[in-house]
């Protein structure tokens, strides 16, 4: 009964705050506009500075006043772009996740209580007063025994409790907007909550936080672009993580970075540089990269050849191999123009339902990426471009995955900074040879061979089962037993058109051995003959292997 009572009244609150900035517009044409009119004068009135703010200002203010994880939740908003209406998103975007410290006696119980000692037997000194404060944690300045100066992020007490309750409140909003708003099925409420929660939960392990921060630092060591603060694991825990203290120039001071002297060119193309690195060569990203979180090494020495300091690492991203190759290619189709290719990679990767024809979908993409090769190269964004080909595949019934829709975030946020370091930046000039060379790399033969190698042992112990299953498939083929639906209308013609099974199963038999047989020598026949710096006797069994499942599937000449 207590909680149901809490309940209503955190309900009543965001209801009186929602009407103090006036966002009851919000539900205009919703049967829950009437509602909202009779609660209107149980509200205070809108002073007249908030009735002259912009809708996306009004929101930024009401997030602001409901709390910290309701600034959360605008901040995750924001990156939402394929959803938000452009201005609301630009608002949001401008949230600062600044709140009031608590106390320094609960931040030293917390961090005792973690890792299991006083703090004055922890560190040699340690700041009472916070670096600074956010809505997950805050931060300290401390010195190891060793004389390291480190900072310690803790987290605020409590807040599983408060974030579970806001989220559940947030799940009743999202239902009543599911339920009453129009165009609720493109908001898609309940998703937006969802991946809330999610990055929300990822936020509140700091040692997880820790192994993303180690996984970075692992994949640019010793790089001049990019540094990754080091990570002390005997003083990290879930609640608890201590890091190597970095000192450095928010991305964004321009008054600052020009007094060091730092080459704001040379550092506008390497955000773009590092950014496609991090995307396709690594395949771990950095997906909080606003200018808070990405700092310039003040190091005069560095100057001309400025680096990155990166800070925060609750949010990264990774692509599914496929979506990786899909995206990657689609990036190469925009470069080339290629826009019947941008369709068919948009069907080929089943982001789009089958039954949308090519040459629609081709011409939306021409709709939309033509008008910007017309604008000067300085201007080119492929975040953009990118953001409006999912709003227009949108209406195909585009469906993706979550990490793509932060991908493309990051990329916006990316092309910002470089542009507001480097104002004729030419993004598409430095991106396209960073993409060409990483794709060379990844698919070139010495890449196959090794993955080739990697997978072998899975390989062999699959294949004493491929005749058994290859016997199955062809059978069930023939017999017309096979449960999976086939799409494609040639194959099902071709399993019905069968009329010589023994020849069939004796070719896909021996094309299997053949295609085992290949995948071995591909790996072990480092004397023979080469071409394309790969055995020439695995060309041969790989080719047999083919022409003996070309034979299995070819129709018999009538008797």
């Amino acid at each position: 009964m207590l909680s149901r009572l809490r309940g209503a009244h955190r309900v009543w609150q965001v209801g009186r705050i929602l009407l103090r900035y006036r966002l009851d517009e919000l539900f205009v044409g919703t049967s829950l506009e009437r509602r909202m009119a009779l609660l209107r004068p149980l509200a205070p009135r809108p002073s007249a500075e908030v009735a002259a703010m912009s809708r996306g200002a009004r929101l930024r203010l009401a997030l602001q006043e409901l709390g910290p994880i309701f600034v959360k939740f605008g901040q995750v908003l924001s990156t939402r772009r394929d959803i938000m209406p452009p201005d609301v998103a630009d608002e949001l975007a401008m949230l600062r996740d600044q709140v009031a410290p608590f106390d320094t006696a609960t931040a030293r119980r917390q961090i005792e209580d973690a890792l299991g000692g006083p703090v004055d037997a922890l560190f040699a000194a340690f700041d009472n007063e916070p670096l600074a404060s956010a809505s997950i944690a805050q931060v300290h300045a401390a010195t190891l025994a060793d004389g390291r100066e480190v900072v310690v992020k803790v987290l605020r007490p409590d807040i599983h409790t408060r974030i579970q309750a806001d989220i559940t409140l947030m799940r009743t909003l999202a239902g009543l907007v599911e339920k009453h708003h129009p165009r609720a099925h493109r908001i898609r409420p309940n998703a937006v909550v969802d991946e809330i929660e999610a990055t929300l939960q990822a936020e509140l392990d700091l040692q997880r936080e820790g192994a993303n921060a180690s996984v970075l630092s692992r994949h640019w060591q010793g790089s001049p672009d990019l540094y990754i603060p080091g990570i002390v694991w005997s003083h990290t825990r879930e609640s608890v993580l201590t890091l190597e203290r970095v000192r450095g120039i928010a991305s964004d001071n321009i008054v600052a970075l020009d007094a060091a002297g730092i080459d704001r060119r040379a550092l506008a193309a390497k955000a773009v540089r590092v950014f496609y690195e991090q995307v396709f060569r690594d395949n771990f990203f950095h997906a909080d990269a606003h200018a808070g979180n990405i700092w310039v090494d003040p190091d005069p020495s560095r100057a001309t050849d400025p680096r990155f300091i990166a800070l925060d690492f609750g949010i990264v991203g990774q692509l599914s191999p496929r979506d990786q190759y899909w995206l990657a290619e689609n990036f190469m189709a925009i470069f080339r123009r290629d826009y019947r290719r941008i369709a068919e990679l948009h069907l080929a990767a089943g982001w789009m339902p089958t039954h949308v024809r090519t040459e629609e979908l081709e011409a939306a993409a021409r709709a939309v990426c033509e008008p910007y090769f017309t604008r000067p190269l300085s201007e080119f964004s492929l975040g953009e471009v990118l953001l409006k080909l999912f709003r227009t595949a949108q209406r195909y019934e585009l469906t993706l995955q979550p990490q793509l829709i932060l991908m493309q975030k990051t990329l916006l946020n990316v092309e910002g900074l470089a542009r507001l370091l480097d104002p004729d930046l030419d993004v598409w000039a430095v991106a396209r040879p960073v993409l060409e060379r990483i794709l060379r790399e990844r698919y070139s033969p010495a890449r196959l061979r090794r993955e080739f190698r990697r997978r072998l042992p899975e390989l062999m112990s699959t294949a004493p089962d491929m005749p058994r299953l290859v016997h199955a498939w062809l059978t069930q083929q023939v017999d017309g037993e096979h449960a999976v639906q086939l799409r494609s209308h040639d194959l099902a013609a071709l399993a019905r058109a069968a009329n010589d099974t023994p020849r069939r199963i004796v070719r896909g038999v021996l094309g299997s051995g053949l295609l085992v047989g290949a995948c071995v020598l591909f790996a072990f026949d480092a004397n023979g003959p080469r071409w394309l710096d790969l055995p020439i006797s695995a060309w041969a069994t790989a080719t047999g292997a083919l022409l003996a499942f070309l034979g299995a599937t070819r129709r018999s000449p009538p008797p």
